[in-house]
């Protein structure tokens, strides 16, 4: 089993939220993870980043069992390069080769009300189109009640601040972990 996960991340907050969610599938065992990303609107995407997971591929998407998809927000939206790599997939919707795999989002914003849901929910809609199965966080993930920072039963989140000085909190990692661990032990029943 394989899990995927897909994120766009430009100030490093994103990513650090993708290594915790990393860390929640190790907990499974059984269960690789492969951490890939997407360019910037202004980068090629044929090229190799200097730093960080390589680039998606389609390849990527269709071979993984579950997918993880995280994006800053950005105008409570999914961010435009993450956008365009699922404009892209055409071909997957229209093949099916999707259909039925499980899939989670996460999210950071600047400010507490930077739209965390809303970013969250439009992640979704891509992946609903191609018939993946979305999965939430449930409150028996107890650090969902506790928070004072990001985390919403629709995925994990971080506020990173006006100047992207706030660290992870320990909240925050916690809700991404058990995202993670439940995408993994999900990918593992329906594989049964």
């Amino acid at each position: 089993m394989k899990v995927l996960i897909l994120y766009y991340s430009r100030s490093g907050k994103t990513a650090s939220l993708a290594r915790e969610i990393r860390f929640g599938v190790a907990e499974v065992p059984g269960v690789s993870v492969a951490m890939r990303t997407v360019p910037s609107l202004s980068e090629n995407g044929n090229s190799v980043p200097e730093n960080g997971p390589p680039y998606v591929t389609k390849s990527d998407l269709i071979e993984c069992d579950a997918l993880a998809l995280g994006s800053p927000t950005r105008f409570g939206t999914i961010a435009s390069p993450l956008k365009a790599f699922f404009e892209s997939t055409t071909d997957i919707w229209i093949s099916g080769q999707l259909i039925g795999k499980p899939a989670t989002v996460f999210t950071s914003s600047t400010t507490l009300h930077g739209g965390q849901e809303s970013t969250l929910l439009s992640m979704l809609v891509p992946l609903l189109h191609h018939g993946m199965l979305a999965m939430g966080i449930p409150y028996s993930e107890q650090a969902l009640s506790e928070t004072k920072t990001g985390g919403t039963p629709y995925g994990a989140s971080h506020v990173a601040g006006s100047k992207n000085e706030c660290e992870i909190s320990e909240h925050e990692c916690l809700i991404a972990r058990t995202q993670g661990r439940r995408l993994a032990e999900v990918v593992q029943k329906l594989a049964l």
